[in-house]
């Protein structure tokens, strides 16, 4: 006859709990001993009243053991039916992870997987995923998730990092930047914005704020320099880009048609600064970094957007549009 000492029971009984039910699904005495063989094969000896006493022990020490019996004389069912997140909660997680583009294939499996056993196992058959993993979009390398660690960290403590940075060419090769020579910047933080990480971080050589999708960097590594605490609006900065290009940052004006109003709020909040334009537009007013994702952003609207300051906002989008109108003519 085959025993098990009370604290491997009282541990193999929290797991049978854990992954075997929730509010759905419970379980009797009788059910859990059968799990128990399952386990242990069927010479397992189990007393009932040492479960019972197991159960009310977990209960006393705050496990969440809910106990469900219709009428006196009929079994009791056991079931643990509080967990950390809802289930619509992990189904977003999960959704996150599908869609994150710096995540590779193969980590977004991994970690779908163990979102799937935050809950019970019935449960986590219900996390199956609609949002299908396009890996043609999905990131190749498999040091971003330690990159991350490690920048993460190196904001923590204050200290500088270096790294290499670049790009794919047209012949879809990785091509270092700068000659494949060290950048040495302050890391301020870590933003996630058009489906990738970003760095953002003061950048000594050209003595302003940049910002570098952490997929492209290469090499990081935290330097034992520190620097002294500086406050960053993070938020404000990402507000302030468009596509997450670079640039200086001026007061813009532009007006839009009426029916762009959510694209706006989506983008600068609620608070942002609106004037009536007649019945059928409004004038945006907002600080912005003037770069090429600025244009290229103001030009997706089409003739529902119209810059009106600065002035040299105005003299690159005529630009474009000249550029634009000419290419589509030379098309015969």
């Amino acid at each position: 006859m085959l025993r098990i000492d009370n604290k491997e029971r009282i541990l193999k009984l929290m797991s049978i709990l854990k992954e075997e039910t929730d509010e759905d699904h419970e379980l009797s005495l009788d059910d859990i001993i059968h799990r128990f063989k399952q386990t242990y094969g069927p010479d397992l000896k189990l007393n009932k009243n040492s479960l019972k006493d197991d159960l009310d022990h977990l209960i006393r020490q705050g496990f969440d053991v809910t106990i469900n019996q219709e009428k006196e004389g009929l079994p009791k069912y056991y079931s643990h039916q509080y967990r950390l997140f809802e289930l619509y909660e992990l189904r977003m997680l999960i959704d996150a992870v599908v869609s994150a583009k710096f995540i590779s294939k193969k980590e977004t499996v991994q970690l779908t997987g163990k979102i799937r056993q935050l809950t019970s196992h019935r449960q986590g058959k219900l996390l199956h995923n609609e949002i299908q993993i396009d890996s043609s979009i999905k990131s190749e390398s498999p040091y971003i998730r330690r990159t991350i660690h490690d920048i993460h960290e190196a904001i923590a403590e204050r200290r500088m990092i270096t790294f290499q940075y670049g790009r794919f060419d047209v012949n879809k090769q990785f091509n270092l930047s700068h000659e494949g020579s060290l950048y040495k910047v302050k890391p301020y933080a870590l933003t996630w914005a058009n489906d990738f990480y970003y760095l953002i971080a003061y950048y000594f050589d050209a003595a302003e704020i940049r910002h570098y999708r952490v997929d492209r960097l290469r090499n990081v590594e935290a330097l034992t320099e520190t620097f002294p605490y500086e406050a960053f609006d993070v938020s404000k900065y990402v507000q302030s880009t468009f596509h997450m290009f670079a640039g200086d940052e001026e007061w813009i004006r532009i007006k839009f048609h009426n029916s762009l109003i959510n694209v706006i709020i989506d983008k600068f909040g609620r608070e942002v600064s609106i004037q009536r334009a007649g019945e059928d537009h409004f004038i945006l007013s907002t600080k912005a970094r003037v770069s090429t994702g600025l244009v290229n952003w103001i030009l997706s609207f089409g003739s529902g957007a119209k810059v009106i300051s600065p002035s040299s906002l105005e003299h690159t989008v005529k630009s474009e549009v000249n550029k634009l109108h000419s290419l589509y003519n030379d098309i015969t």
